[in-house]
C-alpha cells in the first residue's frame, strides 16, 4: 500500500474479523496505523457484529480503538440517496448504504475494509478505495 490513508472505515466484516483476531485484516491494521490512519466504523455496524456468540470484552476493546459514527437522520437521508443513486433498494442494502456514507464525509483518502466490494464500489463510486476482505 503505497498511498497514504487518512481513514480507514470497517464494515461489519471488518469489525467481525478484528474481533476475531484474524491475522490478515490485523497486518492490514497495522500498517495503516503506522501511517497514522483513524479507524472508524457506523454505529449500526455494532449491531451488525453483535450476537450470542460475540466476544463482548473484544467487540468492546476493539470500539475503544476506534471513531465510532452515530446515524442521524441526516445521515440517513443521505444514505437512502446513495441508494437510489445506485439503483439498490431493500433490506439487503440498508446497512451497507449506511457504511458507504459514513465512509464518504471522512477526512479522505479513505479505505473501507469490506466483504462486499461491488455493492460498496456501487455505493462509493472511485471516492473511496474499497478493499475486500
Amino acid at each position: 500500500m503505497s498511498e497514504r490513508i487518512e481513514t480507514v472505515v470497517l464494515d461489519a466484516e471488518g469489525l467481525s474479523a478484528w474481533i476475531a483476531q484474524d491475522r490478515k485484516l490485523l497486518a492490514m491494521l497495522q500498517v495503516f496505523h503506522d501511517m497514522g490512519a483513524d479507524l472508524v466504523v457506523g454505529a449500526n455496524t455494532i449491531v451488525e457484529v453483535t450476537h450470542s456468540r460475540t466476544n463482548m470484552p473484544r467487540l468492546n476493546w476493539a470500539l475503544s480503538r476506534v471513531k465510532v459514527e452515530p446515524v442521524t437522520e441526516q445521515a440517513a437521508k443521505a444514505a437512502a440517496e446513495l441508494l437510489k443513486g445506485a439503483g439498490l433498494h431493500g433490506h439487503k442494502y440498508a446497512i451497507a448504504a449506511t457504511v458507504a456514507e459514513v465512509a464518504l464525509r471522512q477526512p479522505k483518502p479513505v479505505a473501507l475494509l469490506t466483504s462486499d466490494s461491488d455493492d460498496m464500489t456501487k455505493l462509493c463510486g472511485n471516492q473511496v478505495r474499497i478493499i475486500s476482505l
